[in-house]
């Protein structure tokens, strides 16, 4: 292809992204048309396919490559010396799933790659992916403890393993296939391939571990991991991929980067814990529901202080009522932070200090991952109102029957303030859930929740258009704004 063809091809995608953004957002004002996005689509699609070249009409063609060797990848990660660990921990794996967490970290540092050089210098990048971040405190002078591939062990494997590691059949004691150094035209950087991996790990294991507390029974269209195998496989399998996630986290080599990733693992756990109390609509802090059975907790000792929650509220006709609705969504909000948006946050922050990016980028990432992440989980829970089975892989309305308050019923809350009581039960009388969905109809909680979500994908479009234009930056633009129409 000729330098000017080439030149006029870059721009005709990026010219499609930029249509099909808007095409999303015309369907979105005009559902009522059947195929339209479908129709308008192929209509785009034929505005970039010059004769005898290849249609590039979706986020995952940019980093085909990347994404087709991921699970490949990570199997090379995760694999252990007992095969029944390996086949519970690779499940989810095996099926198909959205992938999103590792799309975006590497469409955002193909995207990041588009800054010069000379602006990316927060930390320096040479050829070999080497982050020389000066020296660590503790160390000798000179030591550059960066200055490693991600595949290299920091201890010595015998200490790593207690034993030879010669005679185990161990993925962290042999040599791993090296990644391949930075490909000038790819432009994604070794630790940043690794990161992807890395999120899809931890992601993965927060699902193990999400079915077992959840009473899942399916997850990506077939019997979900506790149910496959059990609950305690589920769960170990679980907390198998966090350390070898963590293994690969160390060796990265950042100390920021290292700082990040596992205080995702830590959200994950107190965005659960927050789910489990579930709404701010309560002063015990003394029992606990325990799927329908109230239990007592154990009192403090007193030697080691326990803080109340920051999210507390009175009994809703204690106070005024716009205020607990208001202390309830911004609960819902950390909640669903801590639980999806800080995976996608902390991990596009990460992509970004890799790159050697300025503190500016860094934090427009940070805030595009939040944003995205937060859009993510409510349209999520949009979904569990208007989907089928079918549609979204796992049991429909199944937030309701978990007791769980989520952007439709609050919005309907509001409205109705004796929502209030059933709220504050968790939804656990008959006919609870029932009343609340019909609520949610009547007050227009879904289409609230979904306005709510359009907002936050603004914000996230707003972070990305910080970035130099790109077709890498044109295709996570497309990927945003899809979140809004996606059906599962």
């Amino acid at each position: 292809m000729s330098l000017i063809k080439a030149s006029v091809f870059r721009s005709s995608k990026r010219a499609h992204f930029a249509n099909l953004a808007c095409l999303e957002r015309a369907k979105r004002h005009n559902s009522s048309t059947p195929n339209t996005f479908n129709t308008a689509v192929e209509a785009a699609e034929k505005l970039v396919q010059p004769s005898k070249s290849k249609s590039f009409n979706d986020p995952f063609s940019i980093v085909s490559h990347e994404m087709s060797s991921l699970a490949k990848s990570i199997a090379s990660l995760i694999g252990s010396g007992h095969s029944t660990l390996n086949r519970v921990s690779s499940y989810y794996f095996e099926a198909e799933g959205k992938n999103v967490r590792p799309l975006v970290v590497l469409l955002l540092s193909k995207a990041l790659s588009k800054i010069p050089l000379e602006e990316r210098n927060r930390i320096k990048i040479d050829s070999q992916d080497v982050t020389e971040q000066s020296v660590y405190p503790g160390t000798p002078q000179g030591t550059v403890v960066a200055g490693n591939s991600v595949n290299k062990s920091i201890s010595p494997l015998a200490v790593l393993h207690g034993i030879n590691p010669k005679v185990i059949l161990d993925p962290l004691s042999k040599p791993m296939d090296e990644l391949p150094q930075m490909d000038a035209a790819n432009g994604i950087l070794p630790k940043q391939r690794r990161l992807a991996e890395i999120v899809e790990m931890i992601h993965t294991a927060s699902l193990l571990h999400d079915d077992v507390i959840d009473f899942a029974d399916a997850r990506r269209g077939r019997p979900s991991g506790n149910i496959a195998f059990t609950n305690k496989m589920a769960v170990l399998a679980g907390d198998f991929l966090l350390g070898r996630a963590s293994v690969a986290i160390a060796r990265l080599r950042n100390p920021e980067v290292i700082e990040l990733l596992s205080t995702t693992i830590a959200n994950l756990v107190e965005g659960e814990f927050m789910q489990l109390k579930n709404t701010v609509i309560s002063n015990d802090e003394s029992t606990i529901n325990n799927d329908g059975e109230i239990k007592d907790i154990p009192k403090p000792t007193g030697k080691v202080p326990v803080k109340q929650h920051n999210y507390r509220v009175d009994k809703p006709k204690e106070v005024d009522h716009n205020v607990n609705v208001d202390a309830a969504f911004e609960y819902y909000l950390h909640k669903t932070y801590l639980k999806t948006a800080s995976l996608m946050s902390k991990s596009s922050r990460a992509a970004a200090v890799l790159s050697g990016a300025q503190d500016n980028i860094i934090e427009h990432c940070y805030e595009y991952g939040r944003n995205l992440g937060l859009c993510f989980q409510i349209v999520d829970d949009m979904l569990d109102y208007t989907s089928s089975n079918s549609a979204i892989g796992k049991p429909s309305q199944a937030d309701l029957k978990l007791g769980l308050a989520t952007a439709p019923i609050l919005f309907a809350w509001r409205e109705e303030p004796n929502l209030g009581e059933l709220i504050g039960r968790k939804f656990s009388e008959p006919g609870d859930v029932d009343i609340a969905r019909r609520a949610v109809d009547k007050y227009n909680g879904v289409e609230k929740t979904r306005a709510m979500a359009e907002d936050y994908c603004m914000r996230a479009l707003k972070n990305l258009r910080q970035l130099p234009e790109s077709d890498a930056r044109s295709a996570l633009e497309f990927l945003t704004n899809s979140v809004l129409t996606r059906t599962k």
